[in-house]
């Protein structure tokens, strides 16, 4: 999230800053480096898929990714990780402009979590509502009804951890 970070690993050596990210598959041997860096790690268990493959290395810039098609919605969406069964998660990048929010109230099988990034806003969990601001950690349950809107003078970002091509149970 902030400063820089070594990174020593089969693919060779990285050096990386803000806006950049890496995605090491079970097993792989690494090495991380810093004297500033203030990262966001998120460390789950590898779930075996049906077809029995392991997803690859992967690193790039948030930059570098597309904004995804959202019909119907305002918000800027990057999914940083493959679309590929392999991963059996993917990390999002959402940016909301001052006064955006989600057109539809949020219903998702899968558990994810979020990590406020930038700026302010209003979280609607069940029947619940809750101010958040930059730092604030978010966790949603299966089929938790959910609302975000924007709030302040500059856009909101933070970045999504969602379970995919896994089943709910």
């Amino acid at each position: 999230v902030e400063g820089s970070l070594s990174v020593t690993c089969a693919d060779g050596p990285l050096e990386m800053k803000a806006d950049d990210f890496v995605f090491f598959p079970p097993g792989y041997s690494h090495e991380l480096e810093s004297s500033d860096a203030k990262l966001v790690i998120y460390e789950k268990q590898f779930v075996q898929n049906a077809k029995r493959t392991i997803p690859a290395f992967h690193a790039s810039r948030t930059s570098e990714k597309p904004n995804l098609d959202t019909p119907g919605e305002i918000f800027k969406l990057v999914k940083c990780l493959p679309l590929e069964e392999e991963y059996d998660f993917n990390i999002h990048i959402m940016d909301f402009d001052p006064g955006e929010f989600l057109n539809i109230k949020e219903v998702h099988f899968n558990q994810h979590g979020l990590l406020l990034l930038e700026g302010q806003g209003v979280y609607r969990l069940g029947d619940k509502w809750y101010p958040v601001q930059a730092g604030d950690a978010i966790w949603m349950g299966p089929f938790v009804p959910q609302w975000y809107g924007a709030l302040g003078k500059k856009r909101s970002r933070y970045i999504l951890y969602k379970d995919t091509y896994r089943h709910p149970g």
